[in-house]
Order: C-alpha cells, then sequence, then structure tokens
C-alpha cells in the first residue's frame, strides 16, 4: 500500500463537517483535520486496521476518527477513501444506489 486518494463524496462530506466546524470551533476543526490526515496515513500502512461494514457493501471497512467514520476500500496501491459520515447517521442508507 503506497496511497489514500478521496473520491468526490468524501471531498463533499468533509467540506460539511467543516462548515459545521466553522460554526463551532476552528480549533477543534484543526484538531479533526489533523487526526483524518493521520488516520489516513495509518491506512496506507496497515489497510485492513479498519472494521469490514460488509453488511452495508462488498468490500467496505471503516475507521472511527473523533464521532465519525472514514469509509474506505481496498485499491492495488493504496485505500480509496469513500465517505467520511458521522457514526450516529444511517449508515446503511447512505450507501443505497439512488433508484
Amino acid at each position: 500500500m503506497s496511497r489514500y486518494l478521496l473520491n468526490a463524496l468524501a471531498i463533499q462530506d468533509l467540506e460539511e463537517i467543516s462548515d459545521q466546524f466553522a460554526k463551532t470551533s476552528i480549533e477543534a476543526g484543526e484538531r479533526f483535520f489533523q487526526e483524518f490526515q493521520r488516520k489516513c496515513r495509518l491506512l496506507v500502512s496497515f489497510a485492513n486496521s479498519g472494521k469490514s461494514y460488509n453488511f452495508i457493501r462488498p468490500g467496505l471497512r471503516g475507521l472511527p476518527v473523533d464521532g465519525y467514520i472514514i469509509f474506505y476500500r481496498l485499491l492495488e496501491d493504496g485505500v480509496e477513501i469513500l465517505r467520511v459520515l458521522s457514526g450516529r447517521r444511517d449508515l446503511p442508507a447512505l450507501f443505497q444506489k439512488p433508484e
């Protein structure tokens, strides 16, 4: 494993998280994003360290970060971050394909 990449939905999730922190605490937001980057770098070396979420989607894994879950899938040369979502949300519904 050598890299991680963010897909469009993950970028959108991170922008929404950033907006929330901008309203509440810039410092907490900075800590969150530092921890997020640390966890992503960890995934590059230890991709299977996250929990399996196969019940939502085959191959889906997740790693917690400050009340959120970094959802990702394994690639040949790293991991793809698919979503970054609050653990309190209806996670299976968020991964359903639109009809």
